[in-house]
C-alpha cells in the first residue's frame, strides 16, 4: 500500500510536468513539493528507530548527490551567465560560424558543435553553451525549439564516447567493463544518429539566418575569465582521471578564481562585481532538479530500481540494454546504471558498449529524461513536455539506428 502511494506520487509529479501548460503551476514547485512529501511519508511509515535511521542515511546520501549537482550547476551557469552578458559567446560563435548561413547547414553545424563539445565537457556545460549559441541567431520559435531538441540529443550522444562526457560512461569505465579505446567506437554511431536527426529536422527548413552583431565591447578581464572557464573544463577532466577529484570541486575552485580575478579588477567607472552574476542563474532549474532527484531517490529507496535490474536479467542483454535506454527517459540514468552495475550481469564487451550507448542517449526520448533536457526546458520557453513529444518518433528512430550501429561495430571490432 505504501509503495503504491509513493509510486503514485512519482506519477503525479510526471503528470504535473506534462500538464504545466494547462494548470499554469510551475513544474519546479510541484516536483519539489511531491519529492519532499514522498520522503516525509517514508519517515512517518518507518515503524522502528532502526528503519528511521536507515531512511535518514539514504536521504543524506540523496541530498549529497543533489548538493553536488546543485553546486556544479551553479558554477557552470554563473560562468555562462557572465560570458553571455559580456557578449563573449556571441563573439566565439561569430568566429566559428558564418555570419549568414542557411538553416539546413546551421542545423548540422549546431548538432556537431554540441556533439563534440559534450565529449570533452560535462552535459550541463555543453547544453548551456550550445543553448547560448542559439540566442545569437535570429531564429523563429519553431526552429529554435527544433534546434533545442537537436542539442539535447547531440549532447547526450556525445557524452557516451568519452569518460569526461557522461557520468554513466564514467561509471561503466571505472567498474572495469570497458576501456577508453573501446568507448571511442561509440563516436561513430553517435555522429551518424546526430547527423540523421539534423537532416530530418532540416527537411522542411527554408531560407537562411544571420547572427546578431556583437555591439558591446569586451575588456581584457572578460577574455581572462573566458580562459579561466576553458581551463576549468580541461582541469576538471584531467584531475578527475589522474587523481579521482570530483568535477564539482574543480569547478568550484575555478569559480572562486573567477571571483578573485573580478574582485581585483576595475572597470572604467566602478569595480566589476562578478559575484552578481550568480543572481542571473535561474533557480527554477535547480529547484526542478531537486524535486526530480528526491523522487528518484525515493524510488531507489523502495526498491523500484532494484526491481528493474531483476527484469533486466530475464531477457537477452541486447534487448534489455535497448529497453534500459528507453527506461532512462523516465528514470534518472545514474541510479539506473548504478543498480545494473551492482547486479553485475555477465556481458560481453559489445553488450557493455550497447548499454553505455543506450543509457547515455535513451534519456533524450523524453525532455525530462536527462539533465540536458531539463536545462533546455527551463531555458527555451518554446520547449515544453508536450511540445517535445512531437519529436519523439524522429528521436526514437535515430536512437534505434545509433544503438543498432553500436552493436554492429562492437561485434565486429570486439567480438
Amino acid at each position: 500500500m505504501l509503495h503504491t502511494f509513493l509510486i503514485s506520487l512519482a506519477v503525479l509529479a510526471l503528470l504535473s510536468i506534462v500538464l504545466e501548460e494547462v494548470t499554469h503551476i510551475n513544474k519546479a514547485k510541484t516536483t519539489l513539493f511531491l519529492g519532499c512529501i514522498s520522503w516525509i511519508t517514508l519517515f512517518i511509515a518507518a515503524q522502528t528507530p532502526e528503519k528511521t535511521a536507515i531512511i535518514s542515511t539514504e536521504l543524506n546520501e540523496n541530498i549529497l548527490e543533489i548538493a553536488t549537482l546543485w553546486l556544479f550547476l551553479m558554477s557552470t551557469m554563473t560562468f555562462v551567465a557572465y560570458l553571455n552578458a559580456k557578449g563573449m559567446i556571441q563573439m566565439v560563435v561569430q568566429k566559428i560560424f558564418p555570419q549568414q548561413v542557411s538553416v539546413r547547414v546551421l542545423m548540422v553545424q549546431v548538432g556537431f558543435f554540441s556533439l563534440i563539445l559534450s565529449t570533452f565537457c560535462d552535459n550541463v556545460t555543453a547544453t548551456l553553451v550550445s543553448l547560448g549559441l542559439l540566442t545569437t541567431f535570429n531564429l523563429d520559435s519553431q526552429m529554435r525549439r527544433r534546434m533545442a531538441v537537436l542539442i539535447i540529443f547531440a549532447v547526450n550522444s556525445g557524452g557516451v564516447a568519452l569518460i569526461t562526457g557522461d557520468v554513466t560512461t564514467l561509471m561503466i569505465f571505472l567498474a572495469g567493463k570497458v576501456h577508453i579505446s573501446e568507448l571511442l567506437v561509440l563516436l561513430i554511431p553517435a555522429s551518424v544518429s546526430v547527423l540523421l536527426l539534423a537532416v530530418l529536422f532540416s527537411l522542411k527548413a527554408e531560407g537562411s539566418v544571420s547572427t546578431t552583431p556583437v555591439t558591446q565591447t569586451y575588456q581584457t578581464i572578460d577574455i581572462i575569465i573566458g580562459l579561466i572557464f576553458l581551463t576549468t573544463i580541461v582541469l576538471t577532466m584531467v584531475l578527475n582521471v589522474l587523481f579521482g577529484i570530483p568535477p564539482v570541486l574543480t569547478f568550484l575552485a575555478g569559480l572562486s578564481v573567477m571571483f578573485l580575478v573580478g574582485r581585483s579588477s576595475k572597470s572604467k567607472d566602478e569595480e566589476v562585481q562578478i559575484l552578481e552574476y550568480i543572481r542571473q542563474v535561474e533557480f527554477d532549474t535547480l529547484l526542478f532538479f531537486l524535486g526530480i532527484l528526491l523522487l528518484v531517490g525515493m524510488l531507489k529507496e523502495i526498491g523500484t530500481l532494484q526491481l528493474l535490474t531483476e527484469v533486466y536479467s530475464m531477457y537477452d542483454p541486447n534487448i534489455s540494454n535497448f529497453f534500459a535506454g528507453v527506461g532512462s527517459a523516465i528514470l534518472d540514468n545514474v541510479p539506473l546504471t548504478a543498480a545494473l552495475l551492482k547486479a553485475d550481469p555477465i556481458l560481453t564487451t559489445s553488450q557493455w558498449l550497447g548499454l553505455t550507448y543506450s543509457v547515455g542517449v535513451g534519456g533524450s526520448l523524453l525532455v525530462i529524461g536527462s539533465a540536458s533536457g531539463i536545462i533546455a526546458m527551463s531555458k527555451v520557453k518554446e520547449l515544453t513536455f508536450v511540445s517535445y513529444l512531437k519529436y519523439v518518433p524522429a528521436l526514437f528512430l535515430c536512437y534505434c539506428i545509433g544503438y543498432s550501429l553500436t552493436l554492429f561495430l562492437a561485434n565486429h571490432l570486439h567480438g
